[in-house]
């Protein structure tokens, strides 16, 4: 039998073809990208926290339970992403005590930064899906990121509501 029939699929593990590199969708090279991501998202949740403080303290009181919401969420994703990295490395990742936190100019430039943010974060979790095999796992990160698409749509609706 050749050798092109002893693997999963052609190129294994990992295919260099005419119009995309698979070498970031296979998870054995994409692991530690996503370890390092990981951590960057769990060193954020400080500048996080007093992001949604600001934002709380000057939005309007009917937008508050929609930004509290995506607050709590964001807790959650945290201590997931926390949970995953220990699971994964053996290692709790340390609590950051000092953040620069740079207070958007008003509530509309922090609604924009907010969503602007939510996708960014959907790009960076998207990437740890890539790095992770375990079924488990990438249920988490699924769940973390439709819930980062889910927050982008409510500070779009915020958007459109208060800054035209």
């Amino acid at each position: 039998m050749n050798n092109y029939m002893q693997t999963p699929y052609p190129g294994y593990p990992f295919t260099t073809n005419k119009y995309i590199r698979t070498y970031p969708y296979v998870s054995q090279y994409a692991y530690p990208e996503a370890l390092a991501l990981i951590q960057q998202a769990v060193e954020s949740e400080k500048e996080d926290e007093l992001f949604y403080d600001y934002l709380l303290s000057v939005a309007p009181e009917v937008d508050k339970s929609i930004i509290r919401a995506i607050r709590d969420d964001e807790q959650k994703h945290n201590l997931l992403f926390r949970e995953l990295y220990l699971e994964l490395t053996g290692q709790d990742l340390p609590e950051k005590m000092e953040v620069d936190f740079q207070r958007p100019s008003s509530y509309c430039d922090g609604l924009k930064n907010a969503l602007f943010g939510e996708l960014g974060a959907v790009e960076k979790y998207r990437k740890i899906l890539n790095g992770l095999e375990f079924l488990p796992y990438r249920n988490i990160v699924t769940e973390i990121y439709t819930d980062e698409l889910k927050h982008a749509a409510k500070w779009n609706y915020l958007f459109a509501l208060n800054c035209r």
